[in-house]
């Protein structure tokens, strides 16, 4: 008998024991609901029939570990990143295909944001734990690193710097997350010449607690600002393009990580409430005077004297949602973190 054949043999066996015990495929079952019911979730104008099975892709071709952040290029591909290095970047048309992959050499990928520079579209990726950010092309050429800031004085050693996040200002200065770090947010020039940097960790207005998400809010265009989710404070904040401190807003009870701004609405995944359940989370959905009018996979938000109330996890719909992609249709795309290789749950608008 070949060697080839045993060594086939023992990968089978292998495979139907990791089959038996749910190691193999990801979970993309995880706590279905058997009431047709809950098969929408949201509230007001913003409700969604929830599609776990959205993706397509083959778990042995396409691994993923925690799938972090998603984007949709202008050609409406859907972009995803995961800290599989296997396969860092998984581009999806819209049925949930894969179309392509590349990357294998960003174990901490974490922050993905796309940005159009004279109608040429480009990516920025973080990973934590190379305690780097990279500017690439969407076929993967690397065009910048920018390393750690150590000339900012805060930091003494790469290993204090673990950057979360990019947004892209107005003029193409870069604005770094340092969200697993000290919760700076550090601004570069385009080329990644240090400009300043803000926030740091406290409990003062211009303080962060986990500075894990940013974007640039142009919703009035005459004056652009920053958002930043202090996830740990359960709130974000908003800056100026100086890192000047504008407002803070509470999101009662929620672990928000990114802001991601589509037509008048801010959109956050939640990747935990105060459940504390190994699996948890949901979304919640803001109108543009910051109050919450739906909450897809947790319970109907109110507020009690102008304060939100503690939004409560439905328990099965999502396993700790980790960022939203928010398509033309106003479809809603949920890659998450720690959730058995879970691929991304689509959120169809109804």
């Amino acid at each position: 008998m070949s060697k080839d054949y045993n060594n086939r043999r023992n990968f089978l066996k292998s495979s139907s024991l990791l089959m038996a015990s749910g190691l193999l495929f990801p979970n993309i079952n995880f706590g279905k609901s058997t009431d047709p019911l809950k098969e929408i979730i949201g509230h007001g104008d913003f409700k969604y029939k929830v599609k776990k099975d959205w993706s397509k892709q083959n778990q042995f071709v396409t691994p993923v570990k925690d799938c972090h952040e998603m984007v949709q290029d202008k050609k409406g591909r859907l972009i995803l990143l995961t800290n599989e290095t296997k396969n860092n970047i998984i581009f999806y048309d819209r049925s949930g295909k894969v179309l392509k992959t590349w990357g294998n050499e960003f174990p901490g990928a974490h922050g993905l944001t796309l940005h159009d520079e004279g109608g040429e579209e480009f990516l920025y990726i973080t990973d934590h734990d190379r305690h780097q950010i990279y500017k690439t092309t969407l076929d993967g050429t690397i065009l910048l690193t920018i390393d750690y800031p150590k000339e900012t004085g805060v930091y003494q050693k790469p290993e204090q710097y673990r950057p979360t996040e990019v947004a892209i200002g107005p003029t193409g200065d870069i604005y770094v997350a340092d969200g697993y770090g000290k919760s700076y947010i550090v601004q570069y020039s385009p080329k990644g010449e240090l400009i300043r940097h803000f926030g740091g960790k406290g409990e003062n207005d211009a303080n962060l607690q986990q500075a894990h998400g940013v974007c640039l809010d142009t919703r009035n265009p005459a004056q652009p600002e920053l958002i930043v989710t202090s996830r740990l404070a359960h709130e974000f904040k908003r800056f100026d393009l100086e890192g000047n401190h504008l407002e803070t807003v509470p999101v009662t009870g929620c672990w928000i990580n990114r802001p991601v701004i589509k037509g008048d609405n801010l959109y956050f995944s939640v990747l935990r409430t105060v459940s504390r359940k190994e699996y948890d989370g949901l979304t919640v959905i803001l109108d543009k005077n910051n109050k919450v009018v739906s909450a897809p996979g947790g319970t109907s938000p109110e507020y009690i004297d102008g304060k939100l109330q503690t939004i409560v996890y439905d328990g099965h719909t999502f396993m700790n949602p980790h960022d939203v992609c928010v398509d033309n249709d106003e479809n809603i795309y949920v890659p998450q973190w720690n959730s058995e290789q879970t691929f991304p749950v689509q959120l169809e608008r109804v």
